[in-house]
């Protein structure tokens, strides 16, 4: 499967989002992780990430005369990588967009739905704000959020911590003015 239409779907975007420092997990429960798919759904959908080698069987274990597999994700093949990227048309953009958002969307109504969920005492937050931003200081925002955030993701799990979904999202609200044009 194209690797675009393979990870550009919003089912698959929370199967990798929940493999979080580098556990394992079985298809059961990543059911109980995301109890808003279909079991059927995500059986499918793990299927075609073992397939495809974004997922490989770490172990697996005999329950109830089934076999049960242990799945770990393969980082290196759960990404788009920068060639892929760079060759996307607008369409591919909006479908990955479409889906990132429809995964986002999903995962904060699975939070809310939570017993105990709370917003203000888990410091949930989903500002906007515009920046106006050069396209050197866009390069320079987007190194110094690197530098602070790339540390964090490669925590493991202990306790303490508990897994937090970060979204960045960049693009110019409005069309540049070309240089030259009058204000």
């Amino acid at each position: 499967m194209d690797p675009l239409d393979l990870l550009l779907h919003p089912v698959r975007l929370r199967i990798v989002h929940s493999f979080t420092g580098e556990q394992t997990s079985t298809t059961s429960e990543l059911c109980a992780r995301l109890p808003d798919v279909p079991k059927t759904t995500l059986y499918r959908h793990v299927a075609l990430l073992a397939e495809a080698g974004v997922l490989e069987v770490a172990g697996e274990q005999r329950v109830h005369g089934a076999v049960e597999r242990h799945y770990r994700l393969l980082r290196d093949q759960a990404a788009i990588d920068a060639d892929t990227a760079a060759s996307m048309s607008l369409d591919d953009h909006r479908r990955g967009f479409a889906a990132a958002m429809a995964a986002l969307l999903a995962e904060f109504g699975t939070y809310l739905d939570r017993d105990g969920a709370d917003p203000t005492a888990d410091q949930v937050g989903y500002r906007q704000g515009i920046a106006w931003l050069s396209q050197q200081e866009l390069t320079e925002l987007i190194d110094e959020l690197r530098t602070v955030l790339i540390p964090k993701m490669h925590n493991k799990p202990a306790p303490g911590r508990s897994p937090h979904l970060v979204s960045a999202i960049f693009f110019p609200v409005e069309e540049a003015p070309r240089h030259g044009a009058e204000e």
